[in-house]
Order: C-alpha cells, then structure tokens, then sequence
C-alpha cells in the first residue's frame, strides 16, 4: 500500500479522537477475528473512550491528515504484581494496550510505537520500559522489539508475561516514522 508523502508523529490522545480510534480497534479486531484469534471487539468503545483521559498517558501514531495507525498507553506506575519490590523502585515506564490499524501491518508500526515509547521513557529520565502480555506470540513479537521477558505470572485464569527492555534513546527513530 502506498502512502505517498504521509509523515507520521507519536501525540496525545483528545476527546474528539475517540471514534476513529474505536475504527481502529474494530479493524484490527476484524483482522485478529478472521485469523481465529481473540480481540478487542467487546473492549473497544471502552479502550477507545480513554482517549479523554485527563491524565493524558495515550499515546497516538496518526500521520499528517491525522488518520490514526496506532494507539498505546503509557504509565508511570507499573502494576505491583509480579514484579519484585526492587523493580518496582526504578523509574519506569508501563506500556500497554497497543492497538494499530491492520491496513499499516507492513510498516510496523507496533515497532513504531514501542520504540518511540522507549526513546520517550529515556528523555523523561526512566531506566526502563515494561509491559506484559498474554500469548506466548506476542512474547516473541515484543523480543523483536527489544524487550526481555523477564516474569511469567499466573493470574486467575491467565497466565502473563512481564517483559521489560532499557529506556534508552533512539538514534534512527525519525527514520523509523518515515519508513512507514
């Protein structure tokens, strides 16, 4: 798919972003459906409405005609289970509910979006990144990202899988966006 002259740009999420964020997570819940996969169908009206957070921690990738391609969510705080009291201490970053438009698969723009993540953590003076998942694929994706697994932690019914990578900050990432 040609997307021509479009730059891309990590910004805050607003209010008025919410319905074509729900688009996207209904898209990409489409394609994860037609793979026999579980989605965020149930969820995305409800992931998509905290685009209104006042606390401003999601993220957007959207390029210039402001098409969104990606949202994510950061924290300062990382959930206390199953990480160590020592990792709870250092400065972090929590990184979770990453969604992207299936139509931009190609450019990676999940990779994207993490590694803006991890260049943001390092200039606001964070030691790390972490986030968690619960597929054993999505393990592998995030290690092609630089992430770690570092706990695998029963919860409930669930098994999760904490992952960590450095805050460090990234030399080629305006390349990386305009790539896409």
């Amino acid at each position: 798919m040609n997307r021509g002259d479009d730059m891309f740009a990590m910004r805050p999420a607003k209010a008025a972003d919410i319905p074509a964020v729900e688009t996207m997570i209904l898209a990409r819940s489409a394609w994860l459906e037609d793979r026999g996969l579980p989605s965020w169908r149930e969820n995305a009206a409800d992931l998509a409405g905290q685009a209104e957070n006042p606390d401003g921690d999601v993220w957007l990738l959207a390029n210039d005609n402001g098409r969104i391609v990606g949202c994510t969510t950061i924290q300062d705080q990382t959930p206390p289970w199953g990480w160590t009291d020592e990792e709870l201490a250092e400065p972090s970053h929590y990184l979770y509910s990453s969604v992207t438009d299936p139509a931009y698969r190609e450019y990676k723009p999940g990779t994207t979006m993490a590694l803006w993540a991890v260049d943001h953590a390092a200039a606001e003076g964070k030691t790390w990144v972490r986030r968690a998942c619960n597929f054993p694929e999505l393990v592998t994706y995030n290690e092609s990202q630089g992430f770690t697994l570092v706990h695998e932690v029963q919860r409930t019914h669930r098994r999760f899988y904490l992952m960590a990578r450095r805050a460090d900050a990234i030399p080629d990432l305006n390349e990386q966006f305009r790539r896409m």
